[in-house]
């Protein structure tokens, strides 16, 4: 029962932030997904519709190096792989989409390694 409570806040809290956040070709969003094992972020064209550039852990190349990818480390290099493979779609500027998950730990993580990297948001 207290899942399906969570689960109903969490899609509150996506709804909300996604009305104020839109991305548009100019400024794409950046959007962040995780779950227990994996973490998952796309630079993604609201106007238009589509998927710029994306970066998982659920790859066949990582799987190989241990059980839980949904950690800060591999947050980190989520952010810096998104980034790279965003500045080679000709994106430099985002809008960061938390995805209604808490500004800290691995999403903090994601969205520091990829200002790193080059993206400004």
């Amino acid at each position: 029962m207290l899942t399906a409570q969570k689960t109903k806040a969490l899609a509150r809290r996506r709804l909300r932030i996604r009305r104020k956040v839109k991305g548009t070709a100019e400024r794409p969003r950046l959007s962040v997904h995780k779950t227990l094992k994996h973490l998952y972020v796309q630079v993604v064209d609201d106007t238009a519709g589509h998927t710029l550039a994306f970066a998982t852990t659920n790859t066949k190349a990582r799987k190989a190096t241990g059980k839980s990818f949904a950690n800060i480390a591999n947050g980190k290099a989520i952010g810096r792989e998104i980034a790279e493979k965003a500045k080679a779609a000709g994106v430099v500027k985002v809008v960061f989409d938390r995805g209604g998950y808490p500004y800290h730990g691995i999403v903090k993580a994601i969205a520091d390694a990829a200002r790193e990297a080059g993206l400004e948001f």
